[in-house]
């Protein structure tokens, strides 16, 4: 079993990776939340990896984060979901909207993903509800819509630290994001989303 890569990115797109390890080019299935934390070609780059094996495919897919190993893993266990399905899952919702989606049990947003039927859909959320929480601590923003949710790990935290003050939890959410998103890259820390959010739930 192929557990991890680490070598040097030679090239990617979207939906593939090539990395070479030791003078041997993997060619690397990712998801799109993969894709975005890749670096540049010609650098070091580690895959958390898995080798699927069918009678007439020999496939290695590959993912930046532990994480998203785990839920690639999940979703392969599900009745009609297979691995290309799964990355497609993962390339079109974010982990944190994902978890959100099947805690809530929001068929809509699920099955707009291309490959998900309604069934496929319900099957998820039902085989799925109790795991995800033990592997994505977004999970725990159980009352908010997709749309809603933290787009930063900075914005979860500030969300986090106020909930512990008393606030609304779906206040909460819809304010952090639009401080987060208003303000610039450089000045994103969890200190200023919360003194802004502070503001803005205090004069609501």
């Amino acid at each position: 079993m192929i557990a991890r890569l680490r070598g040097t990115l030679i090239d990617a797109s979207y939906t593939e990776a090539l990395v070479e390890c030791a003078g041997v080019g993997y060619s690397v299935n990712i998801p799109l939340c993969t894709f975005e934390k890749l670096p540049l070609p010609g650098k070091e780059v580690i895959l958390q990896t898995i080798l699927i094996v069918r009678e007439d495919d020999m496939s290695l897919y590959g993912f930046a984060t532990k994480q998203e190993l785990q839920i690639f893993r999940l979703l392969n266990t599900v009745n009609g979901i297979g691995a290309k399905t799964a990355l497609n899952i993962l390339s079109s919702l974010n982990i944190p909207v994902f978890c959100q989606a099947i805690l809530s049990g929001d068929i809509k947003t699920l099955k707009k993903i291309n490959g998900v039927g309604p069934k496929s859909a319900e099957r998820m959320v039902i085989e799925l509800r109790d795991k995800i929480r033990e592997i994505s601590p977004e999970s725990q923003f159980g009352g908010a819509s997709p749309a809603a949710m933290p787009n930063s790990r900075e914005a979860e935290d500030a969300a986090m630290a106020l909930e512990k003050l008393g606030f609304n939890r779906a206040k909460i959410l819809d304010t952090v994001v639009k401080i987060a998103a208003d303000l610039p890259e450089n000045e994103r820390s969890v200190e200023n989303i919360i003194r802004k959010s502070l503001q803005a739930l205090n004069k609501g």
